[in-house]
């Protein structure tokens, strides 16, 4: 069986999460399901970032030690993870004692190598990004663009890596086509590469500076930067140093998916740790676009940040995974649109999907004794089924979410056409029962097919629909190669019409904010 390894960035656990870090765990999740849909082996790797200056100060504002605190926001980040369906077969904490050792075992190989050495650095140093500014990176008010805060001149003794060492290695691995997706941003990286400030950077910070974070080996005056501790943090969650076996399985990194804004942590800082320690590169990293709410950044001043669990609460993950990849591409920046929300779930899920399965079971019940006709499908609506699950498989390799979700409805779109162009119901009652059955079981192959392409996008949903379809088997264990999918649903099969699968949203009123 093919593996295929796949991690998203570990989110700062200074803050509760919100929708833009749900965006990614429940993209992660789509590719997680679609692999193993696909007959792959998977490990998917989440977690949490809980050490640097952002985790320290604000666990020192709400009155609690470090630990305390990250113990509180891991729990929080797992709770909403939970909630939203996300089938990560690990969640890491770079608390953990285990990683740790492996932090500083990265460490000592870069020093051994000769790539570590010590210095002095003085420059401007955002703490919201854990990492240092140019003048030039600055808005026209001398702030962080990312932050709105300006950046601290620092001045301080550290050990640094010899960056510039790997320059040209570092090319050569960018210049291959997909490493780094989309290509805008791989491009971005390599003309990061030419930069006059390119150079070697600090890769720890003196305890005077910071207390919360891991000791550098053998000098306990210094903290290991924050930006060397989170990376390593997919090689600990894979068994590096510490599970042989799960390691030579499933190393390297078949996806590392990240935000845009952390592409040169990604693609610069991390492959020549990589290189430094003789470990295999990663296959691909993709940097996707941000989430706005109705048209704006979030932000706590303006009460639109998003509570992921409270929308869960409110309208269901389904529709929440749905609509946040049914509506945006995943290579650019989307949107969270109240109005846009409840027209896709209802127009998509309510009346495509929904309206289909159900009408459909509605009329074996009364026709067929609720069970499955023995009947031939039609040959043109199979061929339409077969080409949209072909395209299907092309677009999500591609990490193109909206084009698959796409194709899955176009199955549906056929479905829905079929049934109201042949008329069963008309057919049944003119005595037309062969004819009858024929559509019938027609629809049900087309939605028993969508579904297996949406269970990815909308597990949840799917698993109804699945039970309801008369299947035993969970649908998470189904691949796409299996004979259920590619072979009509065994003449006979009880169904089970347990009503509407999912009920139209109403509610008009706003979405529920931090």
């Amino acid at each position: 069986m093919e593996k295929y390894y796949l991690t998203t960035a570990i989110d700062y656990a200074n803050a509760p999460p919100h929708i833009g870090h749900a965006y990614e765990k429940i993209a992660a999740d789509i590719v997680a399901r679609y692999q193993r849909l696909a007959g792959r082996e998977v490990f998917f790797l989440t977690g949490t970032d809980e050490h640097g200056t952002k985790v320290e100060k604000t666990a020192e504002l709400a009155g609690k030690n470090p630990k305390e605190f990250v113990d509180e926001m891991a729990e929080k980040f797992q709770e909403a993870w939970k909630r939203l369906l996300i089938s990560n077969d690990f969640f890491i904490r770079t608390t953990e004692p285990r990683h740790e050792k492996v932090v500083q075992e990265v460490f000592r190989r870069m020093r051994e190598k000769g790539d570590v050495y010590k210095g002095t650095y003085k420059g401007l140093y955002c703490e919201g990004c854990e990492d240092y500014k140019r003048e030039r990176d600055l808005d026209p008010d001398g702030n962080c663009p990312n932050h709105k805060k300006p950046p601290k001149v620092m001045e301080e003794d550290n050990y640094f890596f010899r960056l510039t060492k790997y320059k040209e290695k570092l090319r050569q691995w960018l210049c291959q086509e997909g490493v780094v997706r989309p290509d805008g941003r791989r491009k971005e990286v390599i003309n990061q590469l030419d930069d006059e400030d390119f150079g070697d950077f600090s890769v720890s910070r003196p305890r005077t500076s910071l207390q919360w974070g891991i000791g550098v080996p053998d000098d306990p005056e210094h903290v290991i930067y924050v930006w060397i501790d989170a990376l390593t943090n997919y090689i600990t969650g894979i068994g590096f140093e510490t599970d042989e076996v799960l390691w030579k399985k499933f190393w390297p990194a078949d996806l590392h998916l990240i935000g845009k804004d952390i592409v040169k942590f990604h693609c610069i800082y991390w492959p020549a740790m990589l290189m430094a320690c003789d470990i295999e590169l990663p296959k691909m990293v993709f940097g996707h676009g941000f989430i706005t709410v109705e048209g704006q950044k979030m932000s706590k001043s303006l009460g639109n940040v998003l509570d992921p669990i409270e929308l869960v609460d409110k309208y269901g993950a389904d529709a929440i995974r749905y609509y946040l990849f049914a509506a945006n591409s995943f290579d650019q920046d989307g949107d969270f649109s109240r109005a846009d929300f409840i027209s896709t779930a209802n127009s998509h899920l309510a009346n495509n999907l929904g309206n289909l399965l159900n009408r459909t079971l509605t009329l074996v019940d009364k026709n067929c004794a609720g069970k499955v006709p023995d009947a031939i499908p039609d040959a043109e609506a199979m061929k339409v089924a077969e080409n949209g699950q072909r395209s299907y498989v092309e677009f999500m390799e591609q990490l193109e979410f909206t084009k698959a979700i796409e194709a899955a409805l176009s199955l549906l779109n056929e479905g829905n056409r079929y049934l109201n162009d042949q008329k069963p119901w008309t057919l049944f009652k003119e005595g037309k029962k062969a004819e009858g059955e024929a559509v019938l079981l027609t629809s049900l192959e087309l939605v028993k097919r969508a579904t297996v392409l949406l269970c990815p996008v909308t597990p949840g949903l799917s698993a109804k629909i699945w039970h309801q379809l008369g299947f035993d088997e969970p649908i998470e264990k189904v691949v796409l190669t299996d004979s259920v999918v590619s072979k009509v649903i065994p003449a006979g099969q009880l169904l089970r019409n347990q009503g509407p699968v999912f009920l139209r949203i109403e509610d008009v009123t706003a979405v529920p904010a931090v």
